[in-house]
């Protein structure tokens, strides 16, 4: 499958991901009313957005906070997942994460679910 097609089917993945994030963790919410795609398109937007900020955005940070990586023995990359929600919902209107403890439980089941998505479709993205 060509680059493209891996990454696109990687968004939509993420989209169900964020669907069930948003249903399981208070805090968390994607308003879908009055969106121009409806609501599977809002997800799907959130999911791109969330994707673009990951891959930007989070390889900078991660390396920049490599000592406390180290020094948690990897639970930092909790608070950075965590971050990385909250950068998420500050650059859309439509996405919102309401305080520290539902971003980091986000997170979380966000790289849970994927991680089980990864086994189950090995869609690696790799230039």
């Amino acid at each position: 499958m060509a680059t493209i097609g891996k990454f696109a089917v990687r968004v939509v993945v993420l989209a169900v991901i964020i669907y069930a994030v948003t249903r399981l963790v208070d805090g968390i919410s994607v308003d879908t009313a009055g969106g121009r795609y409806g609501e599977a398109g809002t997800y799907l937007w959130v999911a791109l957005l969330f994707a673009l900020v990951n891959s930007i955005v989070g390889p900078v940070v991660r390396l920049l906070a490599l000592p406390f990586v180290v020094l948690t023995l990897g639970l930092f990359l909790l608070v950075i997942n965590a971050a990385m929600l909250g950068l998420t919902a500050a650059l859309s209107d439509r996405f919102s994460v309401d305080g520290f403890v539902p971003a980091v439980l986000g997170g979380l089941l966000i790289a849970v679910f994927s991680w089980i998505a990864e086994l189950l479709l090995p869609l690696k993205v790799r230039a």
